[in-house]
Formats: C-alpha cells, structure tokens, sequence
C-alpha cells in the first residue's frame, strides 16, 4: 500500500511562537516523510518552508492581507478540493480548528489537532462548551505541548491529549543571540524585556501598570517588543502616565535574542498561553522570568515558582512586588533561580520532541 500524503493545515501564520515551531517541525517532517503538503492563506512566509515541501496558497495574494477567518475560510475550500482528489491522505491541523476536524471526517480522513493554547474561550458558553468537546474528540489524535494543558482539556472537554513539547534549539538561540546590535538601555537600570504581539491575550497593559506603580522606587527601562492592535492603547497609557522615558517600543524582530540578551528580567504578562516559547528562550539565555500563572505552560517551565516568579492573572500590585523583590534580592539568589530553571530545559530536547512529532504523525498514516 502507497504511503498516505500528509496535509499540514495552517491558514493564518502570524510571526509568533506557534509559527516557529510550525516552520521547524515541518521542515524536519518534509526530510522524512514524502509527499507532505502545507496549506495556508500566508504568502509572505512561504520561503521559510523546505523546497521538497508542496505548498497550496490562494490564486490572489489578496487573501493575505485579510482576516483568520477569511484565510481558513479559503484554506477549507483548498482542503477539501485536496482531499476530493487525493483520498489517501491525512491531515495534521497545526492550529485547532473544529471545522477542518468536521471535514475530514465528513471524507473519512484521519486528523491530528495540535491545540497551541488554552481554549477559554469555548468553555465559558456551555453550547460552545458541548460544540468543543463533541467535534475535538471526533479527531483521531489531539496534541498539546504541555502537562497542565493535557489535564485543563480532559477536565473541560474530557478529551486525552497526546503531550509534545516545543523543539528547543539551545544552540541555535545561543549562536543567534551573539549579533550584535546597539545597547537600547540606559546605564544603572533595571533593563527588562517582554516581547509578543500587543493583542489582549498577552495583556501588557498590566505589565505598564505594575511599573506605573513602582516607578518612584526603582530605576528601570522596559522594552516591548512586537506589534499589534492594542499599541495605540498601550502607547496612550504611557503618555498619560509619564512613563515614556522608561519604556522602548520596537518592531518584532526576526532575532530577538540579542535584545533578550541585553536585558536582565523577562516578563510575560499572558491571561493565557499553551506553553509560550520565549519563556524557555529567556530561560536558554539565562535570564530571570517572572510570569503571570496563567493557562497553561508558565507554571510547568518554571517549576511552579521555584524556578521564577509567577504571578495572578492580571494581578497588577502582585507584579510590581515581584519586580520590587527582584530588585532587593541579592544576585547570589537571582541567579539560583536562573540556575534551576536553565538545568530543567532537558525536557525540551530538540531532536527528542522531533521525533515524538514524527512519531505522532506516522500513527495517523
């Protein structure tokens, strides 16, 4: 019997965590598996992808520029015309999307979900709640990269999920992080760093008030690195709040290590996440994190505090204790932290967690 076509479905690739991994793994499942297919609505990131890999983008470049919901829309259509012609495939959906799981088993298709953070949102309504939970269980595998966000799903939408972690290329971050680039911070400060989109998941706004409370007390410099709908909001608050000596705005970077280098904290300041990525690159570049406790992932990396601090969601007066407590604490105690949370990186090995993804796949072909 002929080897089944694997299909990587990925209609809207953003530049953030999930797209790295999506490029790795899928560049490594291209040297090892023949006729794999990525479909996606996302023209500008198509050379990050391997030249054995087929890629199945719209006709007009113009749905690029438009919406996720409108990219699945058309990356569904390509789907299903995909599958009318090539019965014997599988389909490996590298963001969950229930609709792609309704037409795969509409054609009698097998079907991995990777869900890459928490779907809160579906577990507030309970018609969502039902919806979930009887469309992902249909799928033949679903994949999550983190401990606690397999048990969040078996408790919400009493689904098993098969758990792998991010690929982490220690030594790739490493080699990246020694470019070098003009120092952004000012001299005798606390230099910190939080780098994501400025969307409401990653909540930033309480980063800036938890500075705005303790801007008297400690000399600091924050960097925010990255784009996104909320930086008119976040920008207003800085301005109103006379914290613009203190804060750095720039542009995602396709390196960002030498910038995470640079500084002394990492802060991640999520409501929620699956298991972020930059957390462990902080971590590779032995930088001290505090991180809101938020589903899921932050907790599991460090330890559940031992290996950082964490914080309440949202909780904007716990967080400015923490940077305060950072501040006083001896570099003797700053750097155990950083020690713990760096000797636990194992569990991220980079060729070990590919080949669980290899793995994963062959199950479904």
């Amino acid at each position: 019997m002929t080897q089944k076509k694997l299909i990587i479905f990925m209609p809207s690739i953003e530049g953030g965590g999930v797209e790295k991994n999506l490029f790795i793994v899928t560049n490594y499942l291209s040297n090892k598996i023949d006729n794999l297919t990525v479909i996606t609505a996302s023209y500008k990131y198509k050379k990050k992808f391997n030249k054995k890999i087929n890629l199945i983008l719209p006709k007009k470049k113009i749905w690029n520029e438009l919406g996720r919901r409108l990219k699945y829309l058309v990356c569904l259509i390509l789907l299903i015309k995909f599958l009318l012609k090539n019965k014997n495939s599988a389909v490996f959906a590298f963001q969950a999307n229930l609709y792609c799981v309704i037409v795969c088993k509409l054609l009698s298709i097998k079907i991995i979900i990777r869900s890459n953070s928490a779907p809160e949102g579906w577990s507030r309504n309970i018609i969502k709640k039902y919806l979930y939970k009887s469309i992902i269980n249909k799928a033949d595998k679903v994949m999550v990269n983190s401990h606690d966000f397999k048990k969040s799903m078996k408790k919400k939408f009493d689904v098993n999920c098969k758990v792998i972690y991010n690929p982490l290329n220690n030594i790739e971050i490493k080699k990246r992080s020694k470019t070098k680039i003009k120092n952004l911070y000012p001299k005798k400060t606390i230099k910190i760093i939080n780098v994501g989109r400025f969307v409401d998941q990653k909540d930033q706004i309480t980063l800036l008030k938890s500075l705005n409370l303790i801007k008297d007390k400690i000399n600091f410099h924050l960097i925010l690195m990255g784009r996104g709908i909320l930086k008119k909001k976040l920008t207003h608050y800085i301005s109103v709040n006379n914290l613009k000596k203190n804060i750095t705005f720039i542009n995602f970077k396709k390196n960002p290590y030498p910038y995470i280098k640079q500084s002394d904290l990492f802060v991640l300041s999520s409501k929620f996440e699956g298991l972020p990525n930059v957390l462990l690159e902080a971590i590779v570049l032995k930088k001290f994190i505090i991180s809101s406790n938020c589903p899921t992932g932050p907790r599991e990396i460090l330890l559940n505090g031992k290996a950082g601090y964490l914080f309440s969601v949202g909780d904007f007066k716990q967080l400015s204790k923490k940077i305060l407590l950072f501040s006083k604490n001896s570099t003797k105690v700053n750097n155990s932290f950083v020690r713990k949370a760096f000797n636990s990186l194992q569990r991220f090995d980079y060729d070990a967690n590919l080949n669980n993804y290899l793995n994963l796949v062959k199950s479904i072909m």
